[in-house]
């Protein structure tokens, strides 16, 4: 099972257009700031291709702003509705963006960590998920000896045509 290649800048691009849609109506100033600057290491990590602290750093990030996000909905999700129509549909479609955002962001730390994993990274996690094995099938098991080599001959090596001395 292939792992689709998602592009970094196209991570970062979405989760900058969904912050700032779902910042437009009701969350405070703190979620933007929270968001943008996890983005701001994702454009760090896009500038350094090589670099794997900025990757997992961003993966960090990026897990981080779940938990936050979902403190910001839960102290600053209104109980009222706005009085005026504009307002409730700026509310919605801001509400909406902002939930997108953090129903994504699972999804877009599972491509980068795969990224970091690309780039060198050794942190090896292992969810249950089913992963990509190497074929065993070229090894040789230890339990059995090839046919070539004899118990006599115990490193394969070439018999000396050699005559034996005779004393």
């Amino acid at each position: 099972m292939e792992i689709p290649a998602i592009n970094l800048k196209a991570i970062v691009l979405v989760h900058w257009l969904l912050t700032v849609w779902g910042h437009m109506a009701w969350l405070p100033n703190s979620f933007a700031w929270g968001n943008i600057s996890v983005l701001a290491i994702g454009v760090w990590a896009i500038a350094q291709r090589d670099s794997i602290d900025a990757v997992l750093m961003f993966l960090i990030g990026l897990s981080v702003t779940i938990l936050t996000d979902i403190i910001h909905f839960g102290i600053y999700y209104p109980l009222n509705d706005f009085a005026a129509e504009r307002g409730r549909d700026v509310f919605r479609f801001s509400a909406g963006m902002a939930i997108l955002s953090l129903l994504l962001k699972p999804a877009s730390c599972f491509f980068v960590y795969q990224m970091y994993r690309e780039r060198g990274g050794d942190y090896n996690v292992n969810f249950g998920f089913p992963s990509v094995s190497r074929n065993r099938e070229a090894y040789q098991s230890i339990d059995q000896q090839d046919e070539s080599s004899s118990p006599a001959n115990p490193f394969n090596q070439a018999e000396e045509s050699k005559p034996a001395r005779t004393y």
